[in-house]
């Protein structure tokens, strides 16, 4: 019975023995497994560094062009209320342009008489200017060359 008893006493030693090397092996594994998760988390934690810079400068580059985008906006109005007033302006002309066309269209239409007279009348006087330069052009074509009072000369000669 005492042989019973080493025999047990190896067995459970063994079965210890089993479990420690077992137990040595899964914490091994379980090394390496942490080893490499602690590489992993490293690289990952140098990859969300650099975004973190880029996001940050990516944010002061938004904030700047968001502030040039504002100054530029106010300067626009500026440009905008100033077509607005040119608008305006041309507006008023082409009012006023009607307003005067009118005006002289009503004042042709109730000085259409008189109108027609001054035609008339210079009608007239283009026809007497150019009887009068055609008298003027016979004149002279029909007058010797020499002037008149060369020929007075020559007479007394």
């Amino acid at each position: 019975m005492e042989s019973l008893l080493y025999i047990s006493a190896a067995l459970a030693a063994g079965g210890f023995l089993i479990l420690c090397i077992s137990l040595a092996v899964t914490l091994n594994a379980m090394k390496k497994t942490l080893n490499n998760l602690t590489g992993t988390v490293g690289a990952l934690q140098n990859q969300l560094d650099g975004v973190t810079r880029e996001t940050t400068d990516l944010l002061h580059k938004t904030n700047s062009l968001a502030e040039d985008i504002q100054d530029k906006s106010l300067k626009l109005n500026s440009v905008v209320d100033a077509v607005k007033g040119v608008g305006t302006n041309v507006q008023q002309l082409n009012n006023s342009i009607g307003k005067i066309t009118h005006s002289v269209s009503r004042s042709v239409e109730n000085n259409e008489e008189k109108i027609a007279q001054v035609i008339q009348w210079s009608n007239v006087a283009m026809e007497i200017r150019d009887k009068w330069k055609a008298r003027k052009a016979k004149e002279t074509y029909d007058s010797p060359t020499q002037p008149e009072p060369q020929r007075a000369m020559r007479s007394l000669d």
